[in-house]
């Protein structure tokens, strides 16, 4: 009965039709997601090193403008896509093992119902 169950799954879950297309926009999403969390700790480290490498204050302003807060909002872009997208993918993964979890246990309690009532 549990093999019938296991087939009559992967049956269902191949009638969803669902497309590959969006798990490859998923994983770019992804890759990009850390690259920018990177590439901004990159920045942020190198207009820290170029505001404590001057003593003119104008220098210091933009070289943390353009370095240190364009790094920070890069880490935080890159921080939200890359939670967004692992998240939702492990979630995804934690909801099919679910769902096969419960129907296996459904499959052992109409046994053990049925072998208690022979």
């Amino acid at each position: 009965m549990n093999e019938e169950r296991i087939t009559q799954f992967t049956e269902e879950v191949a009638e969803l039709k669902l497309r590959g297309a969006k798990g490859d926009n998923e994983r770019w999403l992804l890759l990009i997601g850390s690259i920018m969390l990177v590439v901004g700790v990159g920045l942020g480290v190198g207009g820290g090193v170029m505001a404590s490498g001057t003593t003119n204050t104008a220098d210091q302003v933009a070289a943390i403008a353009t370095g240190s807060l364009v790094g920070l909002v890069l880490v935080i872009a890159g921080t939200a896509l890359f939670l967004r997208y692992s998240m939702g993918r492990f979630i995804r993964f934690w909801m099919v093992r679910f769902v096969h979890e419960q129907r296996s246990e459904t499959d052992r309690l109409i046994a053990a119902i049925e072998k208690s009532q022979k």
